[in-house]
């Protein structure tokens, strides 16, 4: 519906002004790329600058606080990545950095799963050794200024075979992680752990 600039003005007022713009940019991400059987798409505004996001994407004392995930790598394309999560670690060949734009775009191929794997997050060894047998995915982030110190970041997430059970599993991670990641670059805090 749209209504004459004057009641515009009146009934969205500054203070309304922040919804309708998110509501604006939900609708342009889900008019956007839509998510194929094979790929996790998410896209977010996050009120940062480009610099400080690229820190909290690189940098384990922030992906620590938001992810519960360190990295040791220079973060050059080719380089070996060395993941750290709880009493776990994960480090491979084909575990790289693969691309790494500063402030625009960074991507990598996922963590290995393994027998330690399991162990350490409880899950069964069976199916972690099926999300072993899976090729090894890709994540990529694209940060985009969106405005005053608002940055659109979005994750891609893809090289799952059809049905695949990884795909499903970070489906369900991503959108924690992120709103996470959100909310400790905008309060300086991380959303509390959930109950029981």
């Amino acid at each position: 519906m749209h209504y004459p600039n004057r009641a515009h003005k009146r009934w969205i007022t500054r203070y309304h002004r922040a919804r309708v713009h998110a509501l604006a940019d939900l609708e342009k991400a889900l008019e956007a790329e839509p998510m194929s059987d094979n790929t996790f798409v998410y896209t977010t505004y996050i009120r940062t600058t480009p610099e400080k996001l690229w820190q909290a994407l690189t940098d384990s004392s922030f992906t620590g606080r938001y992810w519960g995930a360190t990295f040791d790598t220079d973060w050059r394309p080719g380089s070996e990545m060395a993941w750290h999560q709880r009493d776990w670690t994960s480090k491979h060949a084909e575990q790289v950095v693969l691309e790494a734009d500063p402030y625009t775009k960074l991507s990598y191929t996922w963590h290995t799963f393994d027998s330690a794997f399991a162990e350490a997050f409880g899950m069964s060894p069976d199916d972690v050794a099926a999300w072993g047998a899976e090729p090894r995915s890709k994540v990529t982030f694209e940060l985009d200024e969106a405005g005053d110190e608002l940055v659109e970041l979005t994750v891609v997430h893809d090289g799952f075979q059809p049905g695949s059970a990884v795909l499903e599993g970070i489906s369900g991670g991503w959108p924690s992680i992120l709103s996470n990641l959100e909310t400790l670059l905008e309060t300086g805090e991380v959303l509390p752990e959930p109950a029981g």
